[in-house]
C-alpha cells in the first residue's frame, strides 16, 4: 500500500440517519429528491461492489482514502468547502487543507457510472497531487 496522500470526501445531498435515509429514499421514489453521488455509489439498497473496488483501488494505487458522508455529518471545514455545492467530492490534503475536487455538475455528467468516476478521479489526481 502506498503512503496516504490525501482523502477524497464524498458528500451526499441527503442527511444520514434513519430519518434522513428514509426521507431521501421516498423522495427519490416520487422524483422529489436526487443525488448523483448516491446514484454512482449505491444501488437501491446498498453500496455497489464496483464502488467498493474503486475505494480499494484508490488506496492501493494512489494512496487516496475515500470517506463518504451525508450533509448532517460534515464538520465545519467540510461544510465551509461544500456548502451549496452538494453533492460533491472534496480532496483533503495531509496538511488538512481542503479543495473542491468534483462538483455537482461533474458528478451528474457521470450518469451513475462508477467506471466513469474512476477515470475522472484518476485524471484529476494528476492535476491536484
Amino acid at each position: 500500500m502506498k503512503k496516504i496522500r490525501g482523502t477524497l470526501i464524498g458528500i451526499y445531498k441527503a442527511d444520514g440517519g434513519i430519518v434522513g435515509e428514509l426521507t431521501y429514499f421516498f423522495g427519490h421514489l416520487v422524483g422529489a429528491r436526487s443525488c448523483s453521488l448516491c446514484s454512482i455509489s449505491h444501488s437501491l439498497v446498498k453500496k455497489k461492489s464496483s464502488f467498493k473496488e474503486l475505494e480499494s483501488h484508490l488506496l492501493a494505487e494512489h494512496g487516496i482514502l475515500v470517506r463518504m458522508i451525508h450533509l448532517n455529518e460534515r464538520n465545519e471545514r467540510e461544510t465551509k468547502a461544500s456548502e451549496g455545492r452538494e453533492p460533491c467530492m472534496l480532496l483533503e490534503y495531509p496538511d488538512q487543507s481542503i479543495s473542491m475536487f468534483l462538483d455537482a455538475t461533474d458528478l451528474k455528467a457521470l450518469s451513475g457510472r462508477v467506471s466513469s468516476l474512476k477515470k475522472l478521479i484518476t485524471s484529476r489526481l494528476d492535476l491536484y497531487m
